[in-house]
Formats: structure tokens, sequence, C-alpha cells
């Protein structure tokens, strides 16, 4: 297929806008005409001449400079350095027919993903029943033994998700991973649209764009929903490793918003199987904690004896309900890569539907024909490490080298239990703005949801983080691997 163009369209900033043969283009169709759910903001950006446009493209930079909207890319010379978030004026726009069926699929996905998460610290009947291998969950290293019997407030456990999703070629969503510890970026999700009304605000009065700025409101509602039970109204925190973490800015912000205190482990103590806080009133009880911690440091008695950014008995005062943590402990062992495979079987058994969002095929390197066909495969495949986020430990192997490929095999033999491996998706592209282009060009995308569970409540920000790839070629689109996002726009109709 051959490059083509629509002259009329391409005018302005977009002026030679490719369309790449091969993939889906969120904004045009292979004709090169504008689709119609894009035809408003496009137009209103064909009317920016070059110096027009990059005057507005700075002053959203300005904007995240001034709401501090920062991250750390550890994957360059620059190791640990806090930048300005990148952001794309061009929004992404999702009908609403499309996010109906997006929130219904993450809905679905998330109650199935806590249902098994209840199972496997308890009944484990869905091993017992050999729905999937005991072997698979008891070998992760995210199976938190000190959960063994526990049942929260409410029976939740991931009351966070993060679903990251793409858009393939045939025009269908699929899921990618599922993030049920401690999925980030939603407060980029905020920032992002506050930047877009502050620099475009003339566009938000020509569509009807559903609100995203309930979410902290929405998220301090589900953590007084799974409060102990008490008298008092509960008392909520944010508990963060501190300033040095990559994603501070986040911890902060979603304590800010929701007007309750951002604490360190430092800040809290665990008495007679309570928690405590320590303020210039004295010990004040904590009953909801929403841990930006990993398990292994969230209590040194439970979990590492070295950490020094936990609270010391803190699963103790959780395994006597005195206390609720978002999310539970342990909830890693469900968004293992390995057990990904088995989430559609995991929707069935729990709820007795059919999925409603797709899976991506995996291979589980543990798997001898699955191991034997991705080493013979990889130049093919996306071959990931089971265990890790953020983008690390990625090979996608249409960009890599022999050499990079040859040393991937070696750390597969040598573990093949940490390896998946999936077919290269076709990720839409998307209308981004490059600045060293001074061009737009399409861009690789994706869509992170967030979905809320609490007792007896559920929630999906409208929208979500889309992520982009602002390297050509790219598939890679975390911000710590060197991506930017966009605003996600949802239609009313």
């Amino acid at each position: 297929m051959s490059d083509v163009r629509n002259y009329e369209t391409y005018q302005g900033v977009f002026s030679g806008y490719d369309i790449k043969p091969g993939f889906l283009d969120e904004v045009f169709n292979a004709q090169g005409e504008v689709l119609p759910h894009y035809s408003l903001v496009l137009n209103q950006f064909k009317k920016f001449s070059l110096e027009d446009f990059n005057e507005l493209n700075e002053l959203a930079k300005i904007s995240f400079f001034n709401q501090g909207v920062t991250f750390a890319v550890y994957s360059d010379k620059a190791r640990g350095v806090e930048r300005i978030f990148p952001f794309d004026l061009f929004p992404r726009i999702i009908s609403a027919e499309d996010w109906s069926h997006l929130e219904r699929g993450v809905i679905q996905r998330n109650v199935a993903i806590n249902l098994f998460i209840q199972d496997i610290y308890n009944k484990k009947q869905i091993l017992r029943d050999g729905i999937v291998p005991a072997e698979l969950i008891f070998s992760s290293g995210h199976y938190a033994k000190a959960m063994l019997g526990i049942n929260p407030v409410g029976n939740i456990y991931n009351h966070i998700s993060g679903t990251d999703l793409i858009k393939h070629s045939d025009g269908q969503y699929y899921v990618l991973e599922d993030n049920v510890r401690c999925p980030s970026g939603v407060s980029y999700v905020l920032s992002n649209r506050e930047a877009m009304k502050k620099t475009l605000f003339n566009l938000f009065r020509k569509h009807d764009v559903l609100s995203v700025q309930d979410y902290p409101q929405q998220l301090l509602a589900i953590m007084q929903s799974v409060a102990p039970p008490s008298d008092n109204e509960p008392i909520c925190v944010v508990l963060t490793p501190g300033v040095y973490n990559s994603a501070y800015y986040e911890h902060s912000f979603l304590a800010l918003t929701m007007g309750i205190p951002l604490v360190e482990g430092r800040d809290l103590f665990v008495d007679q199987n309570y928690v405590y806080m320590k303020t210039i009133y004295g010990p004040q009880r904590v009953d909801v904690i929403y841990r930006r911690i990993d398990d292994f440091y969230i209590d040194p008695l439970a979990f590492n004896a070295d950490s020094v950014l936990g609270i010391p008995g803190l699963m103790g005062a959780y395994r006597e309900g005195n206390v609720s943590l978002l999310n539970a402990p342990g909830t890693g062992a469900a968004d293992d890569k390995a057990v990904y495979s088995y989430v559609p079987e995991i929707i069935k058994y729990y709820l007795g539907e059919d999925p409603i969002l797709n899976n991506v095929h995996t291979y589980r390197c543990e798997l001898d024909n699955d191991y034997k066909y991705v080493l013979e495969h990889m130049e093919d495949l996306v071959v990931k490490p089971v265990d890790e986020s953020g983008g690390y430990g990625i090979l996608v192997g249409s960009n890599s080298t022999r050499e990079q490929r040859e040393e991937l095999k070696k750390a597969i033999t040598a573990n093949r239990r940490k390896y998946i491996a999936q077919p290269i998706m076709s990720l839409s592209l998307h209308s981004t703005y490059i600045e060293k282009e001074n061009k737009f060009e399409g861009r690789h995308i994706d869509l992170r949801t967030y979905t809320l569970l609490g007792k007896d409540k559920q929630f999906v920000i409208k929208g979500g983080l889309s992520r982009v790839a602002l390297t050509k070629g790219s598939l890679v689109v975390n911000s710590s691997q060197g991506g930017g996002s966009k605003d996600t726009w949802v239609l009313a109709q």
C-alpha cells in the first residue's frame, strides 16, 4: 500500500502529514479523510500558523511548569532528573459508543480480578478446579503469604486498577496489561485537561466532553467506603516513599486534591494493632491508607526487614481489620503477565460471562512449546518480564539487534518463568506535534484506564491517560521511557 494524502485536509500545521500504510490512524481514514468526530478539532488546528501553534505549545508548557507536573526518566544519561511531562496539544477523541464498550469491559475485567485475588488468598477454588495452574500463582514473586486468610472491608483488594489498552489495525481494542498494584499516571489525566482548558478553552465550547475532574472525590469516596466500622468520620491518608520517588508529584497531587494528609512511613506508627499518625496535637488514629509503597517495603516485620520506608506492625493491624490498605498487598500476583493470559477464563469462571474486551495471545516461556517458539521467532515478538512495570525490560523484536536477542535468549533460558511474549501488535497512530520537525506526525499511542472498586461502588474515570511514543516507530509509550501524553476526550454523545 502506498502513502495516501489528502491535500485539502493537510493544511497549516498538518501540512505534509503522512498516513502510514498498515497502521490504523485514529484521526484519518486510509483515504486520508478526517474521521467525523475529529472534524471540528482539526478545522480549528488547520487555522493555526506554525508561529501561532508554537506559541500555544509554549503556553501549555508553562501551564505544566506552574502546576509542577514532573516525572523522572531513568533510561538516559540524566538518570532520575525531574522533567516537565511532555504533553501534546492535539487531543485524542473517543466516541460515546466506543467508551461505553471500554467502560463495561474494564469494570467486568477488574471485578473478576478482584474475585480471583480473594480466592487465591482464601479457598483457592479456581486453583483446585484447574482453571489456573496453582504453580503459576505460588511461583509468582508477588504472591504474599502474609495475605493468607485476610478478607478486607467489602472484600475489595484491587481498589484502583490501571488497564492498558491498544487499538489494533483491525479497529478493535485489546487489553495489553493489567496493573493492580499501585498504577500511576492518573494525575497527568487531570493536569492534561487543565492545561488544555487554559490553552485552547474555545474547543470545549464546541464539544460535549465528559469531565475527569471528579476523580479525586470519587477516589476519596472509595477510600471512605472501605474504612473499618467506626462512629467517627474515617481518617484517610496517602503514604509516599518520599520526595525522591519518581511519582512523588502524583502522590502530593492526589493528597492535595482529596484534602487528606500526605505522609511518609516515619509519620505513622502502630500501637496495639491500630495505626496512628503523629500530629502536633498528639497521635491520631488512621483508618485508610492509600499506599504508594511497594509490598516489599511496606512493613519490615512482614516483608523486607531492612526497609526504612514502611511501618513496623502495619500488616498486623491490617489483619485485625483495624486499617484498610489500597491496594491490598499481594495483588501483584494477579497482574503477573503470565497470569494475564488466563484472565478470559477467570472472567468466565467467576462471572459466567464472555469477556467484553479482547486479550492479546500470550506465549508463556515456561511451557516447552511456547519457549521453543519464542526463541525461534523473537524478531516477530514483544518479549516482557512478567513482574516489571514502566516499560522496563521489554524487547521489541523488530527493533532489536542480534546481540540484544542473543542476550535475552540466555536470560529466558536461565529463568523461563520470568518471561512471556506476544505478537507485535499494530498500535494505532495518532497525530502528534513533533517539535524538532516543526510539524505533526503519526505516533503510536495506547490508553490506560483507571477503575475504582469500593464497597458497593464502581467508577471509571471518563477517558484515562493516552500515552504517546514520541520516538518515531517506537512502540514503548511509558513516560519512564521517554513517552508523552495527550488529553483524552470522551464525547457525551
